[in-house]
């Protein structure tokens, strides 16, 4: 406990950024992949090319090689940004992926005659995604989808080696003062269940309150 207590802003600190970077990065991550699933069911072949293409990449791609890539290679680009920024950047084009492979395959469980029957009314693609497709597909898919939120915080940890002060930089600072290695892992271990049993806490919840009555 002692070493909680000498070090609590510290730890303080490094918890509640990587909260923020995982918020921020969750929102953009889960807005682009929603647009990025649009694509992928989209008529127009080449919106579905670019999906694809951006999934298959961005899945398949380390994601300390996607930090490498984002905050090294953007600045040869002529775009400075600071190092928080350059993390959810990575870390939300990292997970869209997975948002989009997730909502991809709740969309297919959307029986078919639902879109026939939007367009036979004379809704537009746009509309029948958003107004009769999405929203079902939407509650199917909350239980796979909280894995990948679950999993963003502890993405979030590579962060930390690329000058973003959230938890790991707050394990890699005490031990380089001399902490006990076990001590300062169980805190930063205790840090990273507290934000996973939250985050499927509340899909628990969307899964509750969202369930269809059968």
């Amino acid at each position: 406990m002692g070493l909680l207590f000498d070090n609590f802003a510290l730890f303080r600190d490094g918890f509640l950024t990587t909260v923020e970077l995982s918020a921020v990065s969750a929102f953009f991550a889960l807005l682009l992949g929603t647009v990025l699933a649009a694509f992928r069911v989209s008529p127009v072949p080449a919106l579905r090319v670019f999906a694809t293409v951006w999934v298959n990449v961005f899945r398949n791609t380390p994601l300390t090689l996607l930090f490498l890539a984002v905050v090294f290679g953007l600045p040869h680009l002529d775009v400075h940004l600071d190092s928080f920024t350059f993390a959810v950047i990575a870390l939300s084009a990292y997970t869209s992926s997975f948002v989009c492979e997730v909502l991809r395959s709740g969309i297919n469980t959307v029986p078919l005659g639902q879109a026939e029957a939007a367009r036979s009314l004379g809704l537009t693609f746009g509309q029948t995604l958003g107004q009769v497709v999405l929203p079902q597909a939407a509650r199917t898919v909350l239980g796979p989808m909280s894995s990948v939120f679950i999993a963003l915080p502890r993405n979030s940890a590579i962060a930390g080696a690329f000058s973003v002060s959230e938890l790991y930089s707050v394990q890699q600072t005490l031990t380089d003062k001399g902490y006990a290695i076990v001590g300062i892992f169980f805190w930063t271990a205790l840090a990273y269940l507290v934000m996973s049993f939250t985050v499927r806490g509340v899909f628990r919840l969307l899964e509750t309150q969202l369930a269809v009555a059968r």
